[in-house]
């Protein structure tokens, strides 16, 4: 079983993230955000990173247009919230995942982001979900440098969603869990309240 690692940036300097890639074995980023560019963490820009990286032996791909988590089609929202499950289905979702994949074959691959936390973000609730369906083992490395797996993460959004009822099947409460959070965390078009991981479970 291959495994594919994700990362989020978050405020963390160049060399902090570095380390992390470095103490994971990283040896390639798939940048899946939208838009690759911070405001404020200046040294995640798209040019800027992949320099960085090229220096440091890393190679980099920009993926986001692919695996991105906020589509430019409006059939890809529900009630104007990115619709993981729809993303899921698209043919640039299933090619940018084929990339990942062939990709894995020859580099120890992580999907990287901006949110800290992956239960917070899409590289997890739908591009690491997707990767697990197909048989990887999905790792996502923790702004300390620990990692958890996917596995680890369906049974805290499980315990989040409180969908342990006897009528649901198995594979329809982690659905059903996924789309719980999914619904809390995606990129939506209208204003709301933003959502803090501290609030799940981790016990």
């Amino acid at each position: 079983m291959r495994t594919i690692w994700t990362i989020g940036h978050s405020n963390h300097s160049y060399e902090q993230f570095f380390g992390l890639l470095r103490r994971a074995g990283v040896t390639a980023i798939a940048d899946v955000r939208s838009s690759p560019f911070s405001r404020h963490q200046t040294q995640f820009n798209k040019d800027d990173l992949r320099r960085e990286l090229r220096l440091d032996k890393i190679n980099y791909a920009f993926l986001g247009d692919e695996l991105g988590g906020r589509p430019k089609s409006n059939d890809l929202y529900c009630d104007g919230v990115a619709d993981y499950e729809r993303m899921a289905q698209t043919s640039d979702f299933q090619r940018g995942l084929e990339r990942v994949i062939k990709g894995s074959e020859e580099y120890r691959i992580a999907l990287m982001c901006s949110e800290h936390d992956p239960i917070d973000c899409h590289r997890c609730l739908l591009v690491g979900r997707a990767l697990s369906r197909r048989g990887f083992a999905v790792n996502h490395i923790l702004f300390d440098g620990k990692q958890r797996s996917q596995a680890e993460i369906e049974v805290v959004l499980l315990r989040a969603s409180k969908q342990h009822r006897a009528d649901f099947f198995p594979e329809e409460q982690m659905a059903s869990a996924y789309r719980d959070r999914s619904m809390k965390v995606a990129f939506s078009k209208i204003a709301r309240r933003p959502v803090n991981s501290s609030s799940v479970p981790t016990e």
